[in-house]
């Protein structure tokens, strides 16, 4: 945890565990097809990332992102200078409608003088929402959370809902999950800990909804239902979501930051 807390690479060496880890999970329930990756370089030559896409019979797509990016303007009006941001982000699209939508990420960033984690992982069922996932899936949300103080759930929980609302249909767009932005205690140590536990609690909340809905019967009008609601997401994302517009803003990647979109939506 020292290292951590005083050097950069410990905690992308974290990530890019994490993230391999969660590739393998992924894969494992696929079967067959396997991530195809593509490495990219940042324009200011410092830094730059991977893109990990998955397209099979289980997973229509799933893409799994690492970046690591350097700059000296920092890309919007909370922090100002060079800066260093790092994080794992995440979007799995299903084959089965009644398999839920999932999206993580977990990110630190540096700017100056100052440091900052940022976070969490939310549940989008397709139109076919069930109380069992959404039950288990806050579960182990709080299950995370829980040792690092019995307000964070709560409080991460609504700022989920708050943040996953899509303004101008006034509703959210799936069941919600955790979220967290500018976290910072004064205790980087700490912080570290609840963030890491965010990462590791990402799986056991989903490969079990995962694995009881990707094989449930679903008919063409359940498709249909499903691309639409994908519609809602595309919406979502390009007008409202911070991590698509920091990633631009920062010189990011255009492929690897519309990997969140899916293959397929209807309007």
């Amino acid at each position: 945890m020292t290292l951590f807390k005083t050097d950069r690479d410990g905690i992308v060496n974290y990530l890019l565990d994490l993230r391999s880890r969660i590739i393998s999970a992924f894969e494992e329930i696929e079967g067959g097809a396997r991530f195809e990756r593509k490495k990219w370089p940042h324009h200011s030559g410092k830094g730059g990332g991977e893109m990990a896409v998955l397209r099979g019979k289980v997973f229509e797509k799933a893409a799994v992102n690492w970046s690591g990016v350097e700059g000296d303007k920092f890309p919007g009006d909370d922090a100002s200078g060079p800066f260093f941001a790092t994080g794992v982000s995440l979007i799995t699209h299903m084959s089965n409608p009644k398999a839920p939508t999932s999206h993580f990420n977990i990110r630190y960033i540096e700017a100056g003088d100052r440091r900052w984690l940022g976070g969490g992982f939310d549940l989008t069922p397709m139109g076919f929402p069930y109380d069992e996932d959404t039950r288990e899936f806050h579960a182990a949300a709080k299950h995370a959370l829980d040792p690092f103080g019995a307000d964070l759930y709560e409080k991460f929980s609504k700022a989920a809902k708050e943040y996953f609302t899509i303004r101008h249909y006034g509703r959210e767009r799936g069941v919600g999950g955790i979220f967290f932005d500018h976290y910072s205690t004064g205790d980087l140590e700490r912080d570290l800990g609840m963030w890491r536990a965010v990462g590791e609690g990402f799986l056991p909340a989903l490969i079990p909804i995962l694995k009881r809905r990707v094989n449930e019967p679903f008919t063409e009008k359940d498709r249909q239902v499903q691309l639409h609601r994908r519609a809602e997401y595309v919406e979502f994302n390009l007008l409202y979501d911070r991590g698509t517009q920091f990633g631009f803003r920062s010189g990011g990647n255009p492929e690897a930051i519309l990997c969140s979109m899916p293959p397929l939506a209807a309007w």
